[in-house]
């Protein structure tokens, strides 16, 4: 499995993120990527949106470790989403 290397893991914003450890929903895959997945997808303005976990490279390290990638993904959406018109 991909492992994340990018510097996101460490962005001090994603502590605000929940913990989920559940096993269905993403657990130990990079909250960083997804994201940037979900800010990708807003930015697009995609009226059908879904995570895709699978391309999603794993990451246990720094503050995205145990964060909901459901989570992130909708951050990153709306954040792309706002961006998109500006």
């Amino acid at each position: 499995m991909t492992l994340c290397n990018s510097q996101h893991r460490y962005h001090i914003g994603f502590e605000l993120l929940p913990e989920d450890q559940s096993k269905f929903n993403g657990r130990h895959k990079c909250a960083g990527c997804a994201y940037e997945q979900g800010y990708q997808v807003g930015e697009n303005r995609k009226q059908s949106i879904s995570i895709d976990l699978a391309s999603l490279p794993n990451s246990q390290a720094g503050t995205v470790r145990h964060k909901s990638v459901q989570a992130a993904f909708a951050e990153g959406y709306r954040d792309g989403l706002l961006a998109s018109y500006g």
